[in-house]
């Protein structure tokens, strides 16, 4: 990218304002700096849009479903306007249904606890653990991590070809590697499960940040993802798509709001009339803040411009890959190669160091918040790194030494809030360690790498 074509980028596509962008935070070697928040793919910080619609509700907030006075029919209103919203940012089907849960692994444990009882289950062993694990009470199929999009497709339709031809099957696939950033071929996956009979279900944690996501135009039956990851906080998660397995399963949970109607039986027991709708599964008082937040961040999203917000984040991406690039003691982390489109996360080791070393070193010194370790998807990251799931490193010594294997790695995630200087401190950090050291000195605590007193 040229220099020209670099502002242009900058001046057209300013980050949108997040929460945090002033905070500062203190460094070990003395002063403060503005802290550099780049760990979107763990929680990215809030958009002001969003924090500023939940404090002009929140004086109006309300019971919902259940009262008569005129702030309970605000909030339920709200609440309800809100899943339309979400609705239509997905792009769902005119039947489908859209719940509100908790967040991307509450979503597939709905989900996993609604299959069929015949029910056998295909998902890739990259997959973060809130979809490789819910599916406990099913058959399960893991597939092994395949090193281009086209194996994907081959490998599913291989093994969904092999299947029993009676009974139901579902596949689980993310649409971006919460490791390496990298997109995976949902369209394609979705029809060769379609093809042979298999419902399939997009985990669209990373994705959905960072690209528009449509349920029509990716043939999925179903799509999950957290509002946490959508500059959207209060812990709230949407599960959304076909309405046929919800509506034949029983409530998620057992409460308030799940029913319709609760009688007393002779025998002193009860009978209970469940809702067929979304309520089915959503027991309890709903998170109306949570939903309300979900549904500001895709409004904010979409009048941003999908097309403005993702040039502007692979501007970033390959700002950090070619930094990094140029670093001998760095390898990136990658399953499809180095022209695979991906989203701005990226993970990484460094020749000599641990990683949960340097990422200390990176908060201390810098003012940079990355994270390190195994990301919520160990088998993905030990076969990228080629480790021994039994081996531990401690931080004050490397742990691995120049040559050898490393046992954890790092990564840096950013996205729409993000601006250029947090990822140029990045990289100068980056080089600056490797090529001189931490000027500080370090210690393991409760496992963790920290800054010794």
């Amino acid at each position: 990218m040229s220099v020209s074509t670099a502002a242009a980028t900058q001046t057209i596509c300013a980050p949108l304002p997040v929460l945090g962008r002033d905070v500062a935070v203190p460094l070990v070697t003395g002063g403060e700096v503005g802290y550099a928040a780049l760990d979107y793919a763990a929680s990215a910080p809030a958009l002001q849009r969003v924090w500023d619609d939940v404090a002009a509700y929140a004086p109006y907030y309300g019971s919902v479903h259940r009262g008569a006075g005129y702030l309970s029919q605000l909030s339920t209103d709200l609440f309800e306007n809100a899943r339309r919203t979400v609705a239509e940012f997905l792009d769902c089907r005119a039947d489908d249904q859209l719940v509100f849960t908790r967040s991307t692994t509450d979503s597939l444990n709905l989900l996993a606890a609604a299959l069929p009882a015949d029910c056998q289950v295909f998902v890739f062993e990259t997959e973060h653990h809130a979809s490789l694990l819910p599916w406990k009470d099913a058959r399960v199929t893991y597939l092994d991590a395949p090193r281009t999009p086209r194996q994907a497709v081959a490998t599913l339709e291989s093994a969904l070809a092999g299947r029993a031809p009676h009974g139901s099957a579902l596949v689980c696939v993310t649409g971006a590697s919460n490791v390496t950033g990298e997109l995976w071929p949902v369209r394609e996956l979705a029809a060769a499960a379609h093809a042979h009979g298999a419902r399939i279900v997009l985990d669209a944690a990373q994705l959905a940040p960072h690209h528009p996501v449509s349920v029509r135009d990716l043939d999925v039956d179903w799509v999950a993802f957290s509002g946490h990851k959508l500059y959207a906080p209060f812990g709230s998660g949407v599960l959304a798509g076909r309405a046929d397995w919800l509506r034949a399963a029983e409530p998620y949970l057992a409460g308030g709001g799940a029913s319709r109607k609760v009688t007393r039986r002779q025998d002193g027991g009860v009978d209970v009339e469940w809702h067929e709708g979304a309520a089915r599964h959503e027991a309890g008082s709903p998170n109306v803040i949570g939903a309300y937040s979900i549904a500001s961040a895709c409004k904010a999203l979409t009048e941003a411009g999908f097309d403005t917000l993702v040039a502007r984040e692979q501007y970033l991406v390959e700002k950090v890959r070619t930094g990094l690039a140029d670093v001998p003691e760095v390898r990136i982390l990658s399953l499809f190669g180095d022209d695979a489109p991906r989203v701005g996360v990226i993970s990484f080791v460094v020749d000599g160091w641990n990683s949960s070393h340097f990422a200390a070193a990176l908060s201390a010194e810098y003012g940079i918040g990355v994270r390190d370790g195994l990301f919520c998807a160990h088998p993905l990251v030990r076969t990228l790194l080629g480790s021994d799931p039994q081996s531990q490193g401690e931080c004050g010594a490397p742990e691995a030494a120049p040559g050898e294997k490393s046992l954890n790695a790092i990564r840096v995630s950013f996205g729409a809030g993000t601006p250029d200087e947090h990822v140029d401190r990045f990289v100068t950090a980056v080089r600056e360690l490797v090529t001189e050291g931490a000027t500080w000195t370090y210690r393991t605590e409760d496992g963790r790498c920290v800054p010794a007193v």
